[in-house]
């Protein structure tokens, strides 16, 4: 007699899992019910119990992203951190989990309404700077500061590869090229600051060391405020 394997039920919380998981693997532009409930074995009508819709599971998957970043700062950052410390090791922490969820930068931009876990996310940010000594009024500029960077990713000026989007980059470059005579100042920091885009994996132009620094800049301007 044969054992037959015992299916996982479909659950929200599941069928958000895969979703997950495919938009890692070949990015939200894959992302398609039908393509899902393959993915999970079942019809696609069987996807519609759990979420009504694609735009109910895109906000499942900004959902998990921000739980995800949640539950990895939680585990992460010391209780007892000067502000300063904490505030770095957050975002720097949120940004580990966006290069895990490449895709999820743009989608979190996209969303119509804002992540639940967005609310208490942002309490303790608030929470860590009034604790360590800022006024309401310097923690609510640091919050504007900060902006995105307390997720784990800045928003670029030029973002042409934003979620779903494409870039022909040869064409880009060739535009770049024939304005270069009339843009001397960004010719040069182009030519100086260029480096492999697999170094970036959340934009052209936000990579690790860049990050990096405009957290410092912030969180120590923050802190000569705070002294003043």
């Amino acid at each position: 007699m044969t054992t037959r394997a015992v299916r996982a039920p479909l659950s929200r919380d599941r069928v958000v899992a895969a979703a997950v998981r495919l938009a890692d693997d070949e990015g939200l532009a894959a992302l398609t019910m039908r393509r899902l409930a393959a993915d999970l074995g079942v019809e696609a009508m069987s996807l519609y119990h759990h979420v009504p819709g694609k735009e109910q599971l895109l906000d499942g998957l900004a959902e998990a992203v921000v739980a995800e970043i949640s539950a990895a700062v939680a585990a992460r950052v010391a209780q007892d951190s000067d502000w300063q410390t904490a505030l770095r090791e957050r975002c720097l922490t949120a940004r580990e989990v966006m290069v895990r969820h490449r895709w999820a930068p743009g989608l979190i931009g996209s969303r119509s309404s804002v992540p639940a876990g967005l609310y208490p996310y942002y309490e303790e940010v608030l929470a860590t700077m009034v604790h360590g000594g800022l006024s309401y009024h310097l923690a609510h500029r640091g919050i504007h500061a900060l902006g995105t960077m307390v997720l784990g990713f800045t928003q670029e000026l030029f973002s042409p590869a934003s979620e779903g989007g494409t870039v022909d980059e040869e064409a880009a470059e060739a535009e770049f090229a024939a304005l270069a005579p009339a843009l001397p100042h960004l010719t040069a920091m182009v030519a100086s600051e260029v480096h492999d885009h697999e170094e970036d994996p959340l934009g052209w132009c936000d990579s690790q060391n860049e990050f990096e620094f405009t957290l410092g800049l912030i969180l120590d301007g923050l802190a000569r405020h705070a002294q003043s």
